[in-house]
């Protein structure tokens, strides 16, 4: 019996012994715990729900949604389902954070360089920006520009006209755009196509610069893929150049291109405030890459803007990228202030959901599944952007 018992107290020690195995036994009981409580919340709101005679589950995003919203990208009327509603406040979002992100990180990068440059007003203009639009509530510049566009545009009937059929008023930005042709879904296809394309030769003439040392021009693939190869296609198509042109009807503009109010001040708010934050990244990154590479660059007759563009910004970007993915997932969580301006965008729309029918907890998971996606997108391109250009050792 006392050799069983030596034995056995053995294995124990044995096991504890092992980090491996040590490891795996907490790691099993952490999730065990995080899954029973799972399942004790789960129940709990459940029973609760069905008390109160709360139905639950997705089954309402089938059920007619009998509300407006004021800004679509797709057709959309009251009678669609709760579905299409808030694939509508979804395209909305999307439509803010990719314009929002590029146009933020080109300003992050402008400021960034500029508030380096020996020039003494260029340098504090671009410290006073950053100032400012740092430490200010982002809500608080939402409000304020959304105030501008209502309150000290005109109104629709006395439209500012700065270029020929471009009308400016409390309604929005209004613009021409070419009629509606069956080629142009095709121009836009291969000019889309054409971006994709431009990035997958990047990597392999990077690929082929490092095998061989010889360096070819991105620029020609990126002009003839967006560019020439699309222009083809609209020539092939009939070279259609009618305009739907904005005409004044009643108390708003018809046809065109219009950009609401709600939406260009929380695109402008999105892209001041970020553009801040990453206009200090950018000078931190720069800032990183030690003096001697400057005077390396100097000494082979490089100008400051190719000792910036082909020997500066590149070793920086190791530096910028990880924090600036983390202002890129700002911009897109932060787009959910929209709210407070009266953009219809995913949460907007879920709100107005969830006060119609009830569905207070599948709105909620809706919302948290969106955002969630979105980061999860943003981390991956960002991250997969990252491994490309970081610094690579001898022999990996």
């Amino acid at each position: 019996m006392s050799s069983f018992n030596e034995n056995k107290s053995t294995v124990i020690e044995t096991f504890w012994n092992r980090p491996k195995w040590r490891n795996l036994t907490f790691q099993l009981i952490v999730v065990a715990l995080i899954l029973a409580f799972a399942y004790l919340l789960i129940s709990v709101t459940k029973g609760n729900l069905e008390k109160q005679n709360i139905a639950s589950g997705f089954a309402f995003l089938d059920s007619e949604a009998g509300f407006e919203i004021s800004e679509t990208f797709i057709e959309y009327w009251a009678d669609d389902t709760y579905r299409k509603a808030l694939w509508v406040g979804l395209l909305n979002t999307v439509k803010v954070a990719i314009l929002g992100n590029i146009l933020a990180i080109l300003l992050g990068l402008f400021v960034g360089i500029a508030r380096l440059s020996p020039n003494w007003l260029v340098s504090k203009i671009s410290t006073v920006y950053i100032e400012v639009f740092r430490n200010i509530p982002l809500l608080l510049q939402l409000l304020f520009w959304y105030s501008i566009f209502t309150e000290v545009l005109p109104p629709v009937k006395e439209a500012y006209r700065p270029f020929a059929n471009v009308y400016v008023s409390q309604r929005g930005f209004f613009l021409p755009v070419f009629a509606e042709h069956p080629i142009w879904i095709w121009v836009k296809g291969l000019f889309g196509l054409g971006l994709v394309l431009t990035v997958v030769a990047s990597f392999f003439l990077k690929k082929y610069r490092e095998q061989t040392g010889r360096i070819i021009a991105l620029w020609p693939f990126f002009l003839v893929l967006t560019f020439v190869i699309p222009l083809v296609s609209w020539l092939i198509g009939g070279a259609p150049l009618e305009l739907d042109l904005p005409k004044l009807g009643g108390f708003n503009f018809n046809g065109g291109i219009s950009f609401s109010p709600e939406y260009i001040a929380l695109l402008l708010g999105l892209i001041l405030y970020t553009g801040a934050f990453n206009a200090e990244i950018v000078r931190a990154a720069i800032i990183s890459v030690s003096k001697g590479q400057w005077e390396a660059g100097r000494a082979l007759g490089l100008s400051n803007i190719q000792n910036l563009r082909l020997v500066i910004i590149p070793q920086s970007l190791r530096v910028m990228i990880p924090p600036m993915t983390s202002q890129s997932l700002n911009l897109v969580k932060n787009s959910s202030l929209a709210v407070g301006i009266g953009y219809p965008d995913f949460v907007s729309v879920a709100n107005t959901t969830m006060n119609q029918t009830g569905q207070a907890i599948e709105g909620v998971i809706l919302i948290m599944l969106c955002y969630l996606c979105f980061s999860l997108s943003i981390s991956f391109l960002m991250n997969l952007y990252n491994r490309m250009h970081r610094l690579r050792e001898r022999g990996s």
